[in-house]
C-alpha cells in the first residue's frame, strides 16, 4: 500500500497536469529558427525542472515519481501500479501493430502522432527493444519506420520488423540474422496450395467481385480488399462475397469435392465466418466432424480470416505474427520476454494469446479493434485506448517500468 499512498499524495499535492504540459511542450517542440521561440522553450524547460525539483524533494524516490508525474495521468499511473502489483516486472519489449493501432485512417490521418513517436524513442533510449509487427511489405514498413523513428533507431540493433504477417523478420545490425525468411520452412504441399490459389484468385472470380476488389498479400497470403471505403455498406457486401468465394476456391484446391468441406470446416471454427455464410444462405449441409482426415489436416494448416467491411484472406497458419515475434525476440536477444502487445486484428490476437498463455506480457487494443481482440483485452487488463491514442497505453507502461525499477 505504500506505493499506492505515494501516488495518491503525488497527484493530490502536486500539479501533475501542468507538469505534463511542460514536459510535452519541451519534448515535442518543433525545431524552429526563431530566437523568441527558443527563449520560450528555454523558459518552459526551466519551469519544468523547478516543478520536478518540488517532487524530487518530497519523496524518497523523488526522481522516479517526478518522471511518472511528467509522463502519466493519475489514471495511467494507477493502471501502471496495478499492473506491477499483478505481474511484478517491467515490460522489456514492445510488439506493435501499425495500421489502426499506432495510426488510424479515421483518427490520425493515417500518420503516427508525434506524441506516440516520441514515446517510442524514449523506450528505445531506455533499452527497450521494439518489434514492429505488421501485414505490410518490408519496404513499406521500413520506409515509415525510418521516416517516423529515424534511421539511427531503425539500424540500432534494437528494432525488428515482422512483415507480411510473419513471412519474414528484418532486424538490421545482426549480420547473418538480419533477414530471416520464415517461409523457407514451409513444405511443398502448402506451397502448392497457395500457388494454385494465387494463380486463380482473380481469373476465376465472378466479374462483379473482380471489379469491386483488389488483391493484397504475398506468396503465402491471399487477401481480397474492397474498392470502397472500409466499413461502408458496399464494402461489407463485397467482403462477404469475397469470403464465400475464397472458401470455395480453397476447398476446390484441396479436394475434388472440397467446397462444402471448406464451408463446413471454417464455419465450425469461426463464428464470424459461420454468421456470414448463414446470412448469405451459403452454409454447408455437411457435418464438420465427417471431413476426411487428409482434407482436415490441410485445412488445419491454412487460416481463413474475415474482417467485416475490410478484407477476406487466406494465409498459412505456420507463417503468422506469433512465429515472427518469437523469431524477432530471439534475434534481439530478449531471452525472457515480457512484452506489451498492441494490435487490433485477429492476427494480433494470436500474439496476445501467446503472451497471456506463456506469461510473455500484456495486451492493449484500440476501441475499434476486432470483437475477439477487444474481448481478450477487456478480460485481461482492460488496456483499451481511443482511436489514435496509442500513446495513452505507452504512458502507462512507461510508468510501470519506472515503478518496477524501484524493486
Amino acid at each position: 500500500m505504500e506505493r499506492y499512498d505515494a501516488l495518491y499524495r503525488l497527484y493530490d499535492e502536486f500539479d501533475a497536469k501542468t507538469l505534463r504540459a511542460y514536459q510535452d511542450f519541451v519534448d515535442l517542440f518543433p525545431p524552429v529558427d526563431s530566437r523568441v521561440a527558443l527563449e520560450h522553450w528555454q523558459s518552459a524547460s526551466e519551469e519544468l525542472d523547478a516543478k520536478k525539483d518540488e517532487i524530487r524533494g518530497a519523496f524518497d524516490a523523488g526522481e522516479t515519481y517526478a518522471d511518472i508525474a511528467a509522463h502519466a495521468t493519475r489514471d495511467q499511473a494507477f493502471t501502471a501500479l496495478d499492473l506491477y502489483s499483478k505481474y511484478g516486472r517491467a515490460v522489456n519489449a514492445l510488439v506493435l501493430d501499425v495500421d489502426e493501432t499506432l495510426r488510424s485512417a479515421g483518427g490520425t490521418d493515417n500518420e503516427i502522432p508525434r506524441e506516440t513517436l516520441h514515446l517510442l524513442t524514449e523506450f528505445h533510449e531506455k533499452g527497450v527493444p521494439i518489434v514492429v509487427c505488421t501485414g505490410q511489405t518490408l519496404e513499406n514498413v521500413k520506409g515509415f519506420a525510418i521516416q517516423g523513428l529515424g534511421n539511427e533507431i531503425v539500424h540500432s540493433g534494437d528494432l525488428s520488423i515482422v512483415y507480411e504477417a510473419g513471412t519474414g523478420v528484418f532486424t538490421p545490425g545482426h549480420g547473418a540474422d538480419t533477414k530471416r525468411l520464415l517461409y523457407e520452412e514451409l513444405d511443398d504441399e502448402i506451397r502448392a496450395v497457395f500457388d494454385a490459389i494465387r494463380s486463380r484468385v482473380l481469373s476465376a472470380s465472378p466479374d462483379e467481385l473482380r471489379r469491386c476488389t483488389h488483391l493484397q498479400g504475398n506468396e503465402f497470403n491471399v487477401t481480397m480488399k474492397p474498392n470502397f471505403e472500409t466499413g461502408s455498406s458496399r464494402a461489407v457486401e463485397v467482403v462477404d462475397d469475397a469470403l464465400v468465394y475464397l472458401l470455395d476456391l480453397l476447398g476446390e484446391t484441396v479436394a475434388e469435392d472440397g467446397r462444402d468441406w471448406a464451408r463446413a470446416y471454417y464455419a465450425d471454427s469461426d463464428p464470424e465466418i459461420r454468421g456470414v455464410l448463414e446470412a448469405q444462405g451459403e452454409t454447408s449441409e455437411r457435418d464438420a466432424a465427417a471431413i476426411p482426415e487428409d482434407v482436415r489436416d490441410t485445412f488445419e494448416r491454412i487460416d481463413v480470416a474475415y474482417y467485416e467491411g475490410d478484407a477476406a484472406e487466406i494465409g498459412s497458419r505456420e507463417l503468422n505474427k506469433v512465429v515472427g515475434v518469437e523469431a524477432a525476440l530471439e534475434v534481439l536477444g530478449v531471452d525472457d520476454p515480457f512484452t506489451l502487445v498492441m494490435g487490433d486484428s485477429k492476427s494480433d490476437l494470436r500474439v496476445m494469446r501467446w503472451a497471456a498463455e506463456n506469461d510473455r506480457g500484456i495486451a492493449a487494443a484500440p476501441e475499434h479493434a476486432s470483437r475477439d481482440a477487444l474481448d481478450h483485452v477487456v478480460r485481461t487488463d482492460e488496456l483499451v485506448f481511443d482511436r489514435g491514442k496509442a500513446g495513452d497505453v505507452l504512458r502507462a507502461v512507461y510508468a510501470l517500468n519506472r515503478l518496477a525499477r524501484l524493486g
